[in-house]
């Protein structure tokens, strides 16, 4: 007892050491100010959203047409209530941030959930599409439903759209809380900043990195452990990192990314239908119909020591 007593009275010099580096450190304090998005309420957002966009296969069961209508519109109902609340904690702290007056906050965020709500029939035509690409690209796929049931890439690219489309109307922190959630989830980690064309598909996925200025055109489709990434970042005269300047690669339409490729660099473009063979290592453009392969590994035998 006299043991743990005096291991108690350190807590208090602890807790000043602590409080000491909230001074020194303060980048990662946030006291005293307006709330943070929640995590788990953002991750709220989405579970409500895939409920919405594929009925039937998250949230309730037995949905049919006497009571389709109602589940809709209490789904959107929440959504606008947690959404809005998010949105105004990331616009708000963003204000705080930038040091400006935010006085028009609230409201914009109400805008700023409808507008993203409005958008939701759009996103369900892309990510029909996406799911059909998967199941016709897959021999492994039986059904429609276990593309969306079991694939990742399925998590991962629904996930995407949505923070894409967040971040298309300038909320700030949601599409990054959103799309690292994926990317925990899943292993496949996609930039909301990232430009995806229509029937995208991601084999496998684990491993897949796709950089916040990438632009990928119709019907692609990458392997697991593929890289679209930057070659290098450009700073400025004080050493500073310049953002906002194209980084990742350009994907034309049609192109196949084998497994374990890296494609670097804001100016490279793989043409349209072109293929990326596995473990290839890219810095610079290729033309359309091309094939890029390593060539066949040499394979050497081994004698048996003598007598062996």
């Amino acid at each position: 007892m006299r043991e743990e007593l005096r291991r108690l009275g350190e807590l208090p010099a602890i807790a000043d050491a602590v409080l000491a580096t909230y001074k020194e450190q303060s980048i990662i304090n946030h006291i005293g100010v307006v709330p943070l998005p929640s995590k788990g309420e953002v991750i709220r957002v989405l579970d409500l959203l895939f409920e919405l966009l594929y009925p039937g296969y998250f949230g309730e069961q037995g949905i049919d047409e006497s009571n389709v209508t109602y589940v809709v519109g209490h789904k959107l109902n929440a959504l606008y209530d947690l959404l809005t609340e998010q949105v105004y904690r990331a616009i708000k702290h963003e204000c705080r941030r930038l040091g400006s007056v935010c006085t028009h906050c609230r409201v914009r965020s109400e805008d700023v959930a409808i507008d993203f709500l409005r958008a939701l029939p759009p996103i369900r035509t892309l990510l029909a599409e996406g799911v059909r690409a998967a199941y016709d690209g897959d021999p492994a796929a039986k059904s429609f439903g276990e593309v969306i049931f079991s694939y990742p890439a399925t998590v991962a690219i629904t996930i995407y759209r949505l923070a894409h489309q967040l971040l298309e109307l300038d909320v700030p922190l949601l599409p990054r809380i959103m799309s690292e959630h994926a990317h925990s989830v899943t292993g496949i980690d996609i930039h909301p900043g990232a430009q995806i064309g229509r029937r995208f598909f991601i084999d496998h996925g684990t491993g897949v990195v796709i950089g916040e200025t990438t632009v990928i055109g119709d019907d692609c489709k990458l392997y697991q452990g593929v890289t679209l990434g930057a070659l290098s970042f450009p700073r400025d005269e004080r050493g500073q990192l310049l953002r906002g300047h194209k980084r990742h690669p350009t994907l034309e339409d049609r192109v196949t990314v084998y497994a374990g490729a890296t494609i670097l660099g804001g100016d490279t473009v793989i043409g349209h239908d072109s293929v990326i063979g596995g473990n290839v290592w890219l810095t610079e453009s290729v033309p359309p119909n091309s094939k890029v392969v390593i060539e066949n590994p040499r394979l050497v035998y081994q004698e048996a020591p003598a007598g062996a």
